[in-house]
């Protein structure tokens, strides 16, 4: 009895042991664009890096699950998340109302505004409506700068692009009287070799909360609340933790992630 009892008690411990691992093991996939830096980029040799993959490690390590990312154009990310291709998305993807009907967000994780830029020997002076008339305007599409651009810039021609790049090529080709992204990634720009041509004009004002939403979030799948409420707390806890500001530091000397809200 006492053997068949020990060989039991063995036998409990090691599935335990085993279900310890398999939760430990436990794998949430990412998905980002791959093309947006500073906040995540294809590297030459494949790899993703950027603001958004040093967060998404630091929650993943928060929530004591194992990361895996996915690289997927901008366009296809909201539908490929649906259809089970990766179970988050992180690729600053602002949070509005159009894209909560499609999916649920996490709490922001950073907010950063909109600007303009233009060649450093353009003649134009502000970016309002009026000051932008007639003006070619390079966006990315289906992201919120493409959203405002339309609503705003109407006496403007509005060019879609698929990604950040392929706007800022253009600009520096002479192709695009002016550009429209956030600013942080038009400063990228500005500061290399590529973007030494140009220059940010301005801050388009007010920035609508109802277009520009109140910063950007995580999206996962509609109905996974456990997920959202899991990366809520991880938000939290990086915050306050310091990691977060660790992060922040080797990319940004500010504080991106906006004001409280």
């Amino acid at each position: 009895m006492r053997i068949a009892l020990r060989i039991a008690l063995a036998a409990s411990a090691a599935l335990l042991t085993l279900g310890v691992a398999q939760a430990q093991e436990k794998t949430l996939r990412i998905g980002t664009e791959g093309a947006y830096p500073p906040f995540n980029n294809l590297t030459a040799d494949g790899q993703l890096v950027g603001f958004d993959i040093d967060i998404a490690k630091a929650l993943c390590d928060e929530m004591k699950v194992k990361c895996t990312f996915v690289a997927q154009d901008w366009d296809g990310i909201i539908p490929a998340l649906q259809a089970g291709k990766f179970d988050a998305i992180v690729a600053s993807m602002s949070i509005t109302p159009e894209r909560q009907q499609k999916v649920d967000f996490s709490h922001k994780y950073y907010n950063t505004p909109s600007a303009i830029a233009v060649p450093k020997d353009s003649p134009l002076k502000g970016v309002t409506k009026e000051d932008l008339a007639g003006k070619n305007i390079g966006v990315a599409t289906t992201t919120t700068h493409f959203n405002y651009a339309s609503k705003t810039y109407t006496d403007s021609t509005i060019k879609g692009y698929p990604s950040s790049p392929e706007e800022q090529a253009d600009l520096a080709n002479g192709r695009l009287d002016a550009i429209e992204d956030d600013i942080v990634v038009l400063q990228q720009f500005l500061d290399s070799p590529e973007g030494a041509c140009c220059k940010i004009l301005g801050q388009p004002s007010p920035q609508p909360v109802e277009i520009f939403g109140p910063g950007a979030g995580i999206a996962v799948r509609k109905g996974d609340t456990d997920l959202v409420n899991k990366l809520n707390s991880a938000i939290d806890a990086i915050r306050a933790n310091g990691k977060y500001k660790e992060i922040n530091d080797k990319y940004f000397k500010f504080d991106v992630y906006g004001a409280e809200s």
